[in-house]
């Protein structure tokens, strides 16, 4: 128990702030409103026609391409087992069993090698990419995740490293896989083909695009394991934290947009593998890359039950066990990922295709030992076996073995993944004990290395596999037991025990259940299956978090819990919210944005004006009697601070006027000095403050301390892309002019250049006019979702992660606001820091 626990890591990684989050929210401009109200019923549901069409073509897309995986994979199976086994057969008896080994190992490290350089193109085509859409439709931005080079890479890359014999699966790939193709195909534009544009209004914002990622990774699960019902599920429950009912139910927009989509890629797949394999187009007897085929009793066999009610206490133990080993298998796993980040990662580029060779040719000599020391068992031919994909006879081997029996190890050990798990599930013959326990214990080890290299890997199918052994080994067991008197169909427990395992490791549970019933077509076993899951997740759950979430953290993504602790509601958001704004007027001088931008890196920026009218609420000669006295103090030397960043930006402004406009400010404030009140020190020195760059006032005005305590009004919220897109485009009046003389931009010119909009850097300032103003009402947000200052932190936490929030203004009962709250305010590690502060502070 202490080696599963989670030790204390002296170098925990915490939430990196360098990761951008994503605009969920719909920004509520005077451009958008627009677009409402010329909205009529034709073009509603014109609107709603090409959403559908979207969805199809995800779905078929993703189907097509579960084939092409599927044919090429097989084919290069194929080739190596046949080529491998017939050459073990003919060295049997002259013994040159070397040269079989080095045939194996020449076609897995070409395999291997291929997939590896794959992913030096593209790095994060690696691993399954679960947790990469995890935290993308969480709502963080991952660089290239969703990309056309790394749809390409992963594609390729999982045929090939599954092919080269390496201890993973297809199905982690397919779903990142899909998820691409929902990412990109509604967008009709790819950063890899620049010069390609498409006139396609529709679909031009994160939100959207959301949905049809989501919907992209229930196909991909939907064409994995034929699971459509399931792919709909583990879009909501491992991937979409904000559950839109729009995504699976709604009357009037998207409907079941998912199930759909899911429908789509696993009628297409269904279609063109049925007939490819059976030459049979309609049958639809292949529904997905991964079925566990047809259990039932022989038929005559009155005593064979598939389980019984006995048979629930063994499920419930096998998931006390599944949850053990999971845990077990994520605690080693995290620390070799951990490892490979210090000490591999950092290294040249070539290492990681080293470690990927190396992983392959361990695994080969592994799988070519042991399938030569198994032990020869009689086959029992049963005419029931239901066997979809090829029948059981033929992945066989009958390595050093006679005729009418088979080698147990190499049958598990020297065949596809698929056909292994099949043989755990179908095969009526007998696997030794010793045979799967050390299949089970190699298995695990390696699989558990492997997973983390660098090449495109996903880790259902070996879960699967290893939780088929120990399932299989625990009916062995329990079937040599004669005093139990018990009536054991081996099938169903491997399928229980790969369920055990499986759960353990990725903790799901509703999903995880229709998938498996799905793959199962079997209904009676959706008591069993949910309850195993759910103890396999409750035992792992007390030892550590599942694999994806794992990984997920060692990389820094601050992902959001689906809900705070209980005692997190101590604090308010006040004491969370970042206090040093950055803020722009309704009408603001060219000279001021581009100090803005360039000197912050905050995305979205509040819209204020200094309300001189309640002045007199706060003020009572010298002394302040505001209840939020300290967060003015924070607005004052935020203020300050800011002056002395936009300073040093308007001194490489092209313009003389601009290079001089700070210098007269040479008595800015200097850096407190330890002990003394940073507040008192600015009046004490009169200390010129932030300069109002409102285009009425004077940016040289002396104010006195009444104007420096000026409460900020807040109307609204204006993003950075909108800010620069604005400057881009030259919308400003001059000081001469009216506001209503600025050009105006329609939501499609503001929306044309998502989802990669230009920086500020590219901006060329020779071509503008510093003493220009921009007004920024017309495009802001005017009504964003805002908070009181002594809210709880549960009431924030689920409004910003419900409505998918990037920027959460704090606003008193006045209309100031004092704060922004932003995704890294709410990780669960920036929330334990201000409990504990919370606590010395009591």
């Amino acid at each position: 128990f202490t080696i599963l626990g989670e030790i204390p890591d002296e170098e925990q990684i915490l939430p990196r702030k360098d990761y951008e989050s994503l605009d969920y929210d719909r920004c509520i401009s005077e451009p958008y409103v627009e677009v409402l109200e010329g909205m009529d019923n034709k073009k509603a549901k014109k609107y709603e026609a090409v959403h559908w069409m979207m969805v199809f073509a995800i779905g078929v897309t993703v189907g097509l391409l579960g084939l092409f995986v599927d044919f090429f994979v097989r084919l290069f199976n194929k080739l190596k087992f046949t080529v491998v086994g017939d050459s073990i057969e003919k060295c049997s008896d002259k013994g040159c069993l070397s040269l079989s080994l080095l045939e194996l190992l020449a076609f897995n490290m070409t395999f291997v090698f291929i997939a590896s350089v794959l992913v030096l193109i593209e790095p994060v085509a690696a691993g399954s990419g679960i947790p990469e859409i995890k935290s993308y439709l969480n709502g963080v931005k991952i660089p290239g995740i969703v990309r056309l080079r790394t749809f390409l890479c992963k594609a390729a890359g999982v045929l090939f490293s599954v092919a080269g014999g390496l201890f993973v699966g297809k199905e982690g790939p397919m779903i990142h896989s899909g998820a691409i193709v929902g990412a990109g195909l509604p967008q009709f534009q790819s950063i890899t083909f620049r010069k390609i544009k498409f006139d396609f209004p529709y679909f031009r914002s994160d939100r959207d695009k959301r949905d049809f990622v989501s919907a992209g990774a229930a196909a991909g699960v939907a064409a994995a394991f034929g699971a459509p019902i399931g792919g709909t599920l583990f879009s909501l429950e491992e991937g979409s934290s904000f559950w839109n009912q729009a995504l699976t139910w709604k009357v009037k927009y998207t409907k079941r947009i998912k199930l759909f989509c899911s429908m789509s890629a696993t009628f297409t797949l269904n279609f063109f593998r049925s007939g490819i394999n059976f030459s049979k187009w309609g049958s639809f007897q292949l529904p997905g890359l991964l079925n566990f085929g047809e259990f039932k009793c022989p038929d005559g066999d009155k005593n064979c039950h598939l389980w019984t009610a006995v048979d629930l206490a063994f499920f419930v133990l096998m998931g006390v066990v599944g949850g053990l080993l999971g845990a077990l298998f994520n605690c080693m796993n995290k620390n070799l990922a951990k490892y490979r980040i210090r000490h591999i990662h950092p290294k040249a580029k070539f290492i990681r295709v080293l470690e990927s060779l190396l992983v392959t040719m361990v695994t080969t000599i592994v799988i070519f030992a042991a399938s030569m020391l198994g032990e020869c068992q009689r086959y029992i031919k049963n005419d029931n076996t239901a066997f979809h994909l090829e029948d059981i006879n033929s992945t066989i081997r009958q390595f050093f073995c006679s005729n009418k029996t088979y080698n147990d190890m190499a049958t598990l050990f020297f065949n596809p993944q698929e056909a292994a798990i099949h043989q755990l599930f179908h095969q009526d013959g007998t696997f030794s004990p010793v045979t799967l326990s050390v299949f089970f214990f190699l298995y695990f080890l390696l699989a558990c290395w492997t997973y983390g290299v660098s090449v495109p890997s996903g880790l259902f199918v070996p879960s699967l596999l290893c939780g088929a052994a120990f399932g299989r080994l625990v009916a062995n067991v329990l079937s040599s037991v004669r005093k139990l008197g018990m009536d054991i169909y081996s099938g169903t427990f491997a399928l229980i025990g790969a369920a055990a395992f499986l759960g353990g490791v990725v903790r799901m549970t509703i999903s995880l259940t229709v998938i498996l019933i799905e793959s199962t077509n079997e209904i009676t076993y959706g008591l069993p299956i949910m309850i195993t899951l759910m103890v396999a997740k409750w035992t792992g759950d007390f030892f550590n978090k599942g694999i994806y979430d794992i990984h997920i953290q060692l990389r820094g993504v601050p992902l959001l819990e689906w809900e705070t602790e209980v005692e997190m509601d101590r604090l308010t958001a006040s004491d969370i919210m970042e206090t040093n704004l950055t803020y722009v007027y309704p009408h603001t001088r060219v000279q001021s944005l581009v100090s803005i931008l360039r000197t912050t890196v905050y995305h979205a920026f509040p819209v204020v004006t200094e309300n001189r009218q309640n002045e007199r609420d706060f003020m009572k000669g010298n002394i302040l009697i505001s209840n939020n006295i300290h967060f003015k103090k924070s607005s004052v030397v935020s203020r300050a601070g800011e002056q002395r960043r936009r300073c040093q930006s308007m001194k490489s402004y092209p313009s003389s006027e601009l290079r001089n406009v700070c210098d007269e400010q040479s008595a800015a404030v200097e850096p407190s000095e330890e002990g003394e009140d940073l507040l008192q020190q600015m009046l004490e020195r009169r200390h010129a403050p932030y300069p109002n760059l409102y285009p009425d006032q004077s940016p040289s005005e002396e104010w006195t301390m009444e104007e420096r305590f000026r409460p900020l009004t807040f109307h609204g919220l204006i993003l950075r892309s909108q800010l620069v897109n604005l400057l881009i485009r030259g919308v400003c009046y001059a000081e001469n002019q009216s506001s209503t003389n600025q050009p105006r931009l329609s939501y499609a010119e503001m929306t044309e250049d998502y989802p990669r909009y230009p920086d500020i850097h590219d901006l060329d300032l020779t071509l503008l006019s510093p003493r220009m103003i921009v007004d920024v009402t017309p495009y802001m947000n005017p009504c964003p979702y805002t908070v009181s200052p002594n809210a709880r932190i549960s009431q924030v936490f689920n409004l910003f992660r419900t409505m998918g929030l990037r920027h959460l203004p704090v606003v008193n009962a006045v209309g100031e606001i004092v704060g922004i709250i932003t995704r890294h305010n709410l990780t669960h590690e920036f929330l334990m820091a201000k409990l504990r502060q919370h606590y010395i502070t009591i």
